[in-house]
């Protein structure tokens, strides 16, 4: 008889469960490939070029130094030095030509920090400036100020760009200015204002005619205010239409105050030493005020940067450069690895524009 063909035996596919199984297996027998690191904002900064950081003029800088604290903590016997660095043009005009006359007259040696109030502000200049038998005498020909002057006019190129709601624009026709950084997507929602700018590395609010625009590239601001962010420095008054001279002197130390925004004028921001201020035991008496000299800071001197040897050199990254878009890309939306979900979306006063000094 024949023999009958033999009949060769097909393998049974394998169940589904079994094939996931061993591509889960196969996969973490592969080599794994390390996922590209993302930057963090201080990454960033730390890498930009030298030609993305701009000089800050020493004359453009107050030097206040506070006296040791009681412990001498941080500089044994040295004093507590806050630098300041003043608003650029056309900002508090009237404000920073009476800062630069006090400072040179040497106005504010031997005055004191007087208020400290938790999540608010630090105040310093004359205690007694209420009692007219006591206070102070102010130099003669200070500038008068107004409440005009919170706000500048709006004028062409006051701001090259603007942050807004739908990332960078135009602030106004024509189109950027070339010096705009590379394009900057994130958003910047803000309750107090349409759009923001910088402008000699401060960030400034637009004001336009009927609030935000539908059209951002088809309508100027007719307005721009600087504002407040931690460390911004303001001057003190009373009730309008008092303006305050510039002699009374705030730094915000807490959740940034935007209320205040054109309602108080502001002068500049602390670019070195918010800790010695930040760090002052809170006030005891009304609204953080200090109810005895003894509870004071004194204050040694406060002079323009000009004036103060062997000060160093400071810088302030570019708005303009690559890197500051860079900067707050990373800031609206971390990648880094501590970081979960990118928020989408950036606070301005979350944008400090970083400062460093000269290497």
């Amino acid at each position: 008889m024949p023999t009958p063909p033999r009949r060769t035996a097909r393998s049974a596919p394998l169940p589904a469960p079994v094939l996931r199984a061993a591509a889960l297996l196969v996969a973490a027998a592969a080599p794994a490939q390390a996922a590209t690191p993302v930057p963090t904002p201080a990454e960033i900064v730390a890498a930009a070029p030298a030609d993305d950081w701009a000089a800050i003029a020493a004359d453009d800088l107050l030097v206040m130094d506070l006296a040791p604290d009681a412990a001498g903590q941080d500089r044994p016997g040295r004093p507590r030095r806050v630098v300041i660095q003043l608003l650029p043009e056309p900002f508090a005009r009237p404000w920073i030509a009476n800062l630069r006359q006090l400072a040179t007259a040497g106005w504010w040696d031997g005055l004191s920090v007087n208020r400290v109030q938790d999540n608010y502000v630090v105040q310093w200049g004359d205690a007694e400036a209420e009692d007219k038998a006591k206070a102070r005498p102010l130099p003669a020909g200070l500038s008068p100020t107004t409440e005009q002057d919170y706000a500048a006019r709006w004028a062409p190129g006051l701001v090259p760009w603007a942050l807004t709601p739908m990332g960078q624009t135009a602030p106004e026709v024509p189109p950027p200015s070339p010096a705009a950084p590379a394009a900057i997507t994130a958003p910047v929602r803000d309750a107090y204002a349409a759009a923001f700018g910088f402008r000699g590395g401060f960030p400034v609010a637009l004001g336009y005619p009927e609030g935000p625009p539908k059209a951002w590239k088809t309508v100027a601001p007719v307005q721009a205010w600087p504002i407040h962010c931690y460390g911004t420095v303001g001057v003190g008054r009373n009730m309008p239409p008092d303006a305050g001279t510039g002699a009374e002197l705030y730094a915000v130390i807490g959740t940034p105050p935007r209320h205040l925004d054109r309602n108080i004028a502001v002068v500049g921001r602390v670019i070195e030493g918010i800790e010695h201020l930040s760090s002052l035991p809170r006030g005891t008496g009304p609204l953080g005020f200090y109810q005895s000299a003894a509870e004071r800071t004194a204050i040694r001197t406060i002079r323009l940067g000009s004036a103060v040897p062997d000060l160093p050199r400071y810088q302030a990254l570019s708005t303009a450069a690559a890197s500051f878009a860079r900067y707050v890309e990373a800031r609206a939306n971390r990648r880094d690895t501590f970081f979960v979900k990118p928020a989408g979306g950036v606070d301005i006063c979350n944008l400090p524009v970083p400062v460093r000094r000269a290497p």
